[in-house]
């Protein structure tokens, strides 16, 4: 955390710790574990906690479309993401193809293109299991 610029705070210690076991978690997952951990710990300072963990690399934030924010500690490579379009369980998933941005567009447009996001969408094997 310090060589990220960022104080060892106990909300922050207890956030990324939580995160690093509990990856894809929301904001008031993370929120309510760092409440059962530290006691009083107001859900904007969890806001303010992930914000600068996000902004200092320290956590990465995806947002899968119609599900709430999530995020992770898994920040040192280019990876995706498996959705569950049910209950939103989210899983990882390696770079398609070697290294960032993975695939390359048929036009950039003039941009320079250092990332791909991509997610896989489906049923996770216990909704797919319910639904059966």
């Amino acid at each position: 955390m310090r060589a990220s610029g960022l104080r060892a705070t106990a909300p922050r210690t207890a956030v990324l710790d939580w995160l690093s076991d509990n990856p894809h978690s929301t904001a008031d997952q993370v929120a309510d574990a760092v409440r059962q951990h530290l006691g009083s710990v107001s859900t904007q300072a969890v806001y303010d906690v992930l914000h600068a963990c996000t902004a200092a690399g320290l956590l990465r934030r995806i947002e899968p479309a119609g599900h709430p924010a999530r995020f992770e500690s898994r920040t040192a490579d280019n990876h995706h993401h498996l959705v569950c379009r049910a209950c939103g369980r989210t899983e990882d998933v390696d770079c398609v193809q070697g290294a960032a941005p993975c695939l390359t567009p048929s036009s950039t447009s003039g941009y320079s293109i250092d990332e791909a996001e991509i997610v896989f969408w489906g049923q996770c094997p216990d909704c797919k299991s319910a639904a059966e």
